[in-house]
């Protein structure tokens, strides 16, 4: 997909809002769902088919950018008491669902999942697959951290089933580095990537952060050319937000040496300009990858999916996720985990599954979630061949709330709309998640404004 950057439309229209990795977004769970729900979803869905995700909150180092659900330690014991009620997880989730699922796409991410040693992650495949039927030929990736991870650590991933992995580098300028307390060097990412394709992985992803301390240009450029000589097949280009008051971390980060917005902005458009020279096409919400790429294939035959973990080729596929924090999707459920150990580990220790909280979808949430995921992943949307698949009658009427709403984007050029037909145009791209604001009916109700959480900016 290509992009118009326009910095003044960017400016206008740089708000606050979520990042729509579900809909209804996590902070709308109630309480009122819990382990008793997730457990009826569980028996009324038993798909044939699965995702799993795995999370591993375990770090020896604290990143101060770090808004994750981790555990900064060096205590390497902490890890198999924790694999323990990873392994009582799956047999409650197993032992619930009435047929043994298939799992062409399974993702361990983290904290960082290369916490655990090798005969950690080898029981962690062994128990996972003792419940699940891992395909030959899926997707199996895993988030790594080139600053303990070397060559034979990645061989052995590899002979575990791991063909993809997604490598943190956020930026490799020293002062950069220093300041978010991640100190890595090109050289031993280079050794992790390299070791990735001599092992068969199939595709490498390198994550990048514009907006840090201590950016400038300069140093931000030099980083770019250091990625594109590692050529990953995708790159992910995020936003820092900068919410001390959301995650403790980010208070150790000097305010005064961030980029001011204008300066962030111009870094964002040196990223665009030189990621396009480099053959790298837009997916859409910070993702870059090479035009052969299966996300890129999926884009263009319009089978291009966004889930916890970002955009996916598996739209079909519900997802069930394990350990703290941990979000599943069944249909028309989403089952959010206890997020500290010690509740996580309690609930299983009763013989419960450990889920704090979820959200049952109407009728409206599951057209709202169609809307808002067209929009994300095809940059079009088609409201009345949606609202004709959802059972409603007069999409004209249905829409004429989000229309309204939608007129002042689409007299500044970010939209057409054509007949009840939205196409973003190249420079709405990056704002799409404006876009799909409109389209938040939970965003908009008046009784939520009162409540309304602190997102961070689009840009």
């Amino acid at each position: 997909m290509s992009l118009d950057f326009q910095p003044e439309l960017i400016q206008r229209f740089d708000v606050s809002g979520p990042r729509y990795t579900s809909y209804p977004t996590a902070d709308r769970f109630g309480l009122g769902y819990g382990a008793a729900e997730h457990a009826q979803a569980l028996r009324d869905a038993s798909p044939a088919a699965v995702s799993l995700y795995v999370h591993i909150p375990f770090c020896e180092t604290l990143c101060y950018y770090c808004g994750c659900n981790k555990i900064p330690t060096r205590n390497h014991s902490r890890s198999a008491p924790y694999l323990d009620q990873l392994e009582e997880e799956m047999r409650l989730v197993a032992g619930t669902l009435r047929q043994r699922a298939a799992v062409p796409q399974l993702h361990w991410g983290g904290g960082t999942p290369t916490f655990l040693d090798d005969a950690e992650t080898s029981r962690l495949m062994d128990f996972t697959r003792r419940h699940f039927d891992l395909q030959d030929g899926g997707e199996f990736s895993i988030e790594i951290d080139p600053r303990k991870v070397g060559a034979r650590r990645v061989e052995h991933l590899a002979s575990l089933g791991f063909n993809r992995m997604s490598v943190g580098v956020q930026d490799f300028d020293p002062a950069v580095q220093q300041a978010v307390n991640r100190i890595q060097s090109f050289e031993e990412t280079r050794e992790v990537i390299d070791a990735a394709r001599s092992s068969g992985f199939a595709s490498v992803s390198v994550d990048l952060i514009y907006g840090l301390p201590r950016q400038n240009a300069f140093n931000f450029a030099a980083t770019l050319e250091k990625v594109l000589d590692l050529r990953p097949q995708r790159i992910a280009l995020y936003s820092y937000a900068h919410l001390p008051s959301r995650f403790t971390p980010q208070r150790r980060i000097r305010e005064d040496e961030l980029p001011t917005p204008q300066a962030k902005l111009l870094l964002l458009g040196l990223a665009i300009r030189r990621l396009a020279h480099a053959g790298y096409v837009y997916i859409g919400m910070d993702h870059f990858s090479l035009p052969d790429d299966e996300l890129a294939r999926a884009q263009g035959e319009g089978r291009l999916h966004r889930n916890f973990q970002g955009y996916s080729t598996q739209a079909e596929l519900d997802l069930l996720a394990f350990g703290v924090s941990g979000i599943s999707k069944l249909g028309p459920h989403y089952a959010q985990n206890y997020k500290t150990l010690e509740a996580y580990g309690a609930a299983l220790a009763e013989g419960r599954l450990p889920v704090e909280r979820g959200i049952t979808l109407d009728a409206d949430d599951l057209l709202r979630r169609e809307a808002i995921q067209r929009l994300m992943c095809d940059f079009s949307l088609d409201l009345g061949q949606l609202a004709a698949r959802h059972g409603v009658a007069d999409a004209q009427q249905y829409f004429d709330a989000d229309l309204r709403r939608l007129q002042p984007l689409a007299q500044a050029g970010l939209v057409q709309i054509d007949d009840l037909v939205l196409r973003v145009t190249p420079q709405g791209r990056l704002l799409v998640r404006v876009l799909a604001m409109q389209f938040d009916r939970r965003l908009h109700d008046a009784s939520a404004q009162l409540q309304r959480p602190r997102y961070s900016k689009v840009i």
